[in-house]
């Protein structure tokens, strides 16, 4: 798992209400391959491979916001994504349990992610 010191620290001076459930997201994407890198990107945690995958949206409070860049591009077979933008689509975690229970729906997105991008 490649984790980045600077997110840690980041997540600890940013003292977010839901930094429980943002510390399990990033967990649970960092596990689904060692290829997947995060840092430090527009302010946010930002998860990365062969170019951004999604960012945590830090400004919501009742619930993990996690914006998928060219989610758009992503066969979201579960129906973890919403929106309807050109590019961008956001997958919402609204407690530890919402996140145990979509936790399969988002590895195969990053799953698709790097396969996707492998292919090119």
């Amino acid at each position: 798992m490649n984790i980045n010191p600077e997110v840690d620290k980041y997540l600890d001076k940013k003292s977010h209400p839901m930094t429980g459930e943002i510390r399990r997201v990033r967990e649970i994407i960092l596990a689904c391959d060692a290829k997947v890198e995060e840092t430090i990107k527009w302010s946010s945690p930002t998860f990365m491979y062969k170019g951004n995958i999604a960012s945590f949206f830090m400004n919501a409070k009742k619930f993990v916001s996690l914006m998928f860049h060219k989610g758009a591009l992503i066969h979201d077979e579960f129906g973890l994504l919403e929106g309807d933008g050109k590019e961008a689509r956001v997958a919402r975690f609204e407690n530890m349990d919402d996140i145990a229970k979509k936790q399969q729906a988002l590895e195969a997105l990053i799953r698709q992610w790097i396969v996707m991008r492998d292919d090119q």
